[in-house]
C-alpha cells in the first residue's frame, strides 16, 4: 500500500489495521508520521527522546482506536492524542525553578538587557539567544499555558485549530492565551527588574 498523503487511503486501511494487520499498521504509522513528529517536536519536553514520545503516541493510537467514531477527521484525532501526550509529558516534569537573572547566559543577558526594537537585522547569535530565552521562559509557565502560546503564537494556529487540537473550548483556548502572555510579560518584567538591580 502505498503511504503517499494523496493517494493513502485512510478508511480501508483503518479496518485492515482493526482486524489485525500487521502491514495496515506499519502503513498507517508510517502516513502519520510526519504529522506526529512535527507535534512532538514543536512540543518536546526537556530531557525527552523525540522518537519515544512519537512511539507513545502511536501506542495510544493503536490502543485508542475503536474509540475513534469518524466524527472527526482521523488526523486530527491523532493530533489531540499527539497534543494530550505532550502535556502530559510536560506535567510529568518537575516543576522547574523560577528562571533568575543568573540562569541566563550570557548572550541571553545581553539580549534581554537590550530588549528594545533595532532596525538593524539581527544576527544568528542573537536570534538564536533570543529563541532560547524564549524557551526558558515559556518553561516557566504551566504545561496548558505554554502550549497555547506555542500554538497561537510560533506556529499561528488558529483558534478554531486549536480548539478543534486540544478539545477545548474557544472561549477557553482565548482565555489561556491571555492569562498566558500575561504571565509571560511578568515573568520578563521580572528578569528585566533583576538585571537592574
Amino acid at each position: 500500500m502505498s503511504t503517499d498523503a494523496e493517494t493513502f487511503d485512510l478508511e480501508p486501511c483503518l479496518e485492515r489495521v482493526r482486524v489485525g494487520d500487521q502491514q495496515a499498521a506499519r502503513d498507517l504509522v508510517e502516513h502519520l508520521y510526519p504529522q506526529v513528529i512535527r507535534i512532538v517536536r514543536g512540543r518536546l519536553p526537556r530531557r525527552l527522546d523525540e522518537e519515544d514520545l512519537a512511539q507513545e503516541v502511536f501506542l495510544k493510537m493503536f490502543s485508542r482506536l475503536e474509540q475513534y467514531r469518524a466524527d472527526m477527521p482521523f488526523s486530527h484525532w491523532v493530533a489531540r492524542i499527539a497534543v494530550t501526550t505532550c502535556i502530559d509529558q510536560l506535567r510529568k516534569q518537575q516543576r522547574r525553578p523560577e528562571l533568575r537573572w543568573a540562569d541566563l547566559s550570557e548572550t541571553e543577558a545581553t539580549l534581554l538587557d537590550v530588549a528594545t526594537p533595532d532596525p538593524k537585522q539581527p544576527d544568528i547569535a542573537e536570534v538564536t539567544a533570543a529563541r532560547d530565552l524564549l524557551e526558558k521562559l515559556l518553561g516557566q509557565l504551566k504545561p496548558d499555558d505554554r502550549l497555547v502560546l506555542e500554538l497561537l503564537d510560533v506556529e499561528r494556529h488558529s483558534i478554531a485549530e486549536i480548539s478543534e487540537m486540544t478539545g477545548w473550548a474557544t472561549a477557553l483556548v482565548k482565555v489561556r492565551a491571555f492569562r498566558a502572555r500575561r504571565k509571560l510579560h511578568k515573568l520578563f518584567i521580572k528578569l528585566e527588574s533583576e538585571e537592574r538591580t
